[in-house]
């Protein structure tokens, strides 16, 4: 294993840490600049666990001094140490993780590679159809990637999929899922799964008492505005989830994890 001298840096000015403060502070910075950052050693071993090659590891200079640390970095190329002044000016915290990681952008997304050459897998499957919400979108991440779903399709309008927000509520879900952002309805005709939506329509089935398709995609739609119809059109079933408390609606992020629950356990006990 090798631990590579670090780069030293302590100035503002410096152009690089200009660039990376461009990026942190851009939600969608990392489409324009092929990288992306994951802020805190959670995130960093996360991505190391599931075999991840970062490009660039950051630390600050008082995380650098500690080898538990340190070991992070080992094998990364590229290892800058910043003064804790500067570090602090790279994250979006108000408490300040002591390092990061930069990585390159999946090469799966949509956007780099030709239309004509993208494909779905086979596997249980998310749309997200212009979520906005970071929170809801990183709950849905890290909820699909507990509960067996592989694959996530996001089509426009849906909050960026590698931003801070969302790698932070993701908490790691990322590296388990195959991602792909910037879709919309018309590419979802290759896809290999029947598409499921939630609704509240009395006409629906209760979820609990429909036999699933396996795999499926669940569909969720935009937190006031729900699944489009041109993509509700293209559900071969809808379905209601019971709610004997009597509220009105379920947060979409609930409402995500009740359903992925529900493949999983007849995935289980059908099988």
């Amino acid at each position: 294993m090798t631990l590579l001298a670090p780069r030293l840096i302590d100035s503002a000015a410096n152009a690089w840490v200009k660039e990376l403060r461009r990026l942190v502070q851009d939600p969608t910075g990392y489409r324009r600049q092929g990288r992306i950052w994951l802020e805190g050693d959670h995130l960093a071993r996360a991505f190391l666990a599931r075999g991840g090659a970062p490009r660039t590891a950051v630390f600050s200079r008082s995380a650098w001094d500690d080898p538990n640390l340190r070991a992070l970095a080992l094998n990364v190329p590229d290892v800058v140490v910043l003064s804790d002044v500067l570090m602090a000016q790279c994250s979006t915290l108000e408490s300040p993780p002591p390092l990061g990681f930069l990585i390159d952008v999946p090469g799966q997304e949509p956007g780099h590679a030709p239309r004509s050459m993208m494909t779905f897998q086979t596997v249980a499957t998310v749309v997200l159809d212009r979520l906005q919400d970071a929170g809801n979108v990183g709950t849905i991440l890290r909820s699909a990637a507990a509960l067996g779903v592989r694959q996530v399709l996001a089509l426009k309008g849906t909050a960026a999929l590698w931003s801070p927000k969302v790698l932070r509520a993701g908490m790691g879900a990322h590296f388990a899922l195959s991602l792909h952002e910037g879709l919309s309805a018309d590419d979802l005709a290759t896809l290999p799964v029947p598409l499921l939506a939630t609704s509240s329509h009395a006409t629906s089935d209760p979820l609990h008492r429909l036999r699933l398709p396996q795999p499926c995609a669940w569909v969720f739609g935009h937190e006031g505005q729900g699944v489009s119809p041109a993509l509700m059109a293209r559900c071969a079933h809808t379905v209601t989830i019971p709610q004997p408390g009597g509220e009105e609606s379920l947060n979409v992020a609930a409402a995500a994890a009740i359903c992925f629950y529900e493949s999983a356990r007849q995935t289980l006990s059908f099988n």
